[in-house]
């Protein structure tokens, strides 16, 4: 079922997609979660709901010698974004300290979860490595920066692919866990003072507008962002590695969700 011939919450509809997912696929899904701006809280009016989940299948699965499919691409159309990364895959991105799966993580907006996806969010945080978190949020600034906001004129959501991580990276900095997945959290936590007005003036009218309105470029706000990222650049840069390099307790989580794949 496609989502114009839907009726319902679109959250129960992303629901029974997940059961088709295990259906069809033969998985068993142990997370899923919204990941885009819906999680971040600055969704515009026509906004698409960016679903990401994580699964996993039977132990003979992953002791067969053929190669092995880590993902599934589910639906992408114009309201639904519906794609999961496989468990083992998970792990290991969890160890490389991928702030991916950090972010799934800590979503605010969760459609389908289990005692199990605690256990591995619960292990996934002992590996949490603020230099690769920071260099994941500075590259993700930088690069929507240089892409989308030097011009004129901008799409003003494109402000918070870029104020959000640079916001991350002074998280980071502070605190030294993983940083929270709305903006606003993260903003009343780490944005100066004197750029809040500027800002929530921005995020008012960006969630006025359709995903490819645009507006004249913020000079206050593009000021902020450059001395922003060269700080922050800098800053990852003289960073000690702070990786786990131990994959003991990630091993023995794998082995015990595959094991207990049958049991319910």
């Amino acid at each position: 079922m496609r989502y114009k011939d839907y009726e319902g919450p679109v959250e129960e509809l992303v629901r029974r997609k997940l059961c088709e997912i295990e259906e069809k696929e033969h998985v068993r899904v142990l997370h899923g979660v919204e990941s885009g701006s819906r999680a971040w809280g600055f969704a515009s009016p026509d906004s698409d709901y960016d679903v990401r989940f994580v699964y996993m299948r039977p132990m003979e699965y992953y002791l067969g010698l053929q190669p092995k499919k880590d993902f599934i691409d589910w639906e992408l159309d114009e309201t639904l974004d519906i794609n999961g990364w496989d468990l083992c895959k998970v792990l290991q991105h969890f160890q490389k300290g991928n702030a991916v799966v950090y972010e799934w993580a800590g979503s605010p907006v969760t459609y389908l979860t289990t005692p199990l996806w605690d256990e591995v969010r619960r292990a996934g945080l002992r590996y949490f490595s603020c230099k690769s978190a920071m260099y994941h949020y500075y590259g993700t600034a930088n690069k929507n920066y240089l892409e989308h906001l030097t011009q004129d004129r901008v799409k003003y959501k494109k402000y918070f692919y870029v104020l959000r991580p640079l916001l991350a990276c002074r998280w980071i900095e502070e605190k030294g866990c993983p940083p929270p997945v709305p903006f606003r959290e993260l903003m009343e936590e780490t944005l100066e003072h004197d750029m809040r007005t500027a800002v929530e003036e921005l995020m008012q009218q960006k969630m006025e507008m359709t995903e490819g309105e645009k507006g004249p470029r913020k000079d206050i706000v593009n000021a902020y962002i450059e001395r922003k990222l060269s700080y922050y650049k800098q800053k990852a840069d003289s960073m000690e590695d702070d990786r786990n390099g131990d994959w003991t307790e990630l091993n023995k989580l794998f082995i015990k969700c595959v094991s207990a794949y049958g049991s319910g």
